[in-house]
């Protein structure tokens, strides 16, 4: 096994062990802002670290390419989605469940 296959394993494993962190999260907590954080931020760092596995499995800048679209889109959807959830939970007054 090479170095780069060990460290692929261990950035996969990290970023399961944070989707289910998130996962767990989301059960746990319980007003809906509190719900939001934990489904944005372990998710997105755990998406990106399965990207950089994939990219560490196989280093060529073909595989690079669509790795790097999909980091991005993750990154920007992630985030409008987190505002527009959170815009809805202050329109509402209460920010819970």
């Amino acid at each position: 096994m090479s170095v780069l296959d060990m460290a692929a394993a261990g950035c996969l494993l990290a970023g399961a062990g944070l989707a289910l962190s998130a996962g767990v999260g989301l059960i746990r907590f319980r007003t809906l802002l509190d719900r939001m954080h934990v489904a944005t931020k372990p998710q997105v760092l755990s998406v990106l670290l399965v990207l950089l596995a994939m990219w560490l499995h196989r280093p060529t800048w073909a595989t690079a390419g669509p790795l790097i679209i999909a980091g991005v889109a993750q990154i920007i959807t992630i985030s409008v989605a987190a505002y527009v959830v959170a815009r809805a939970a202050y329109r509402r007054d209460d920010g819970s469940e």
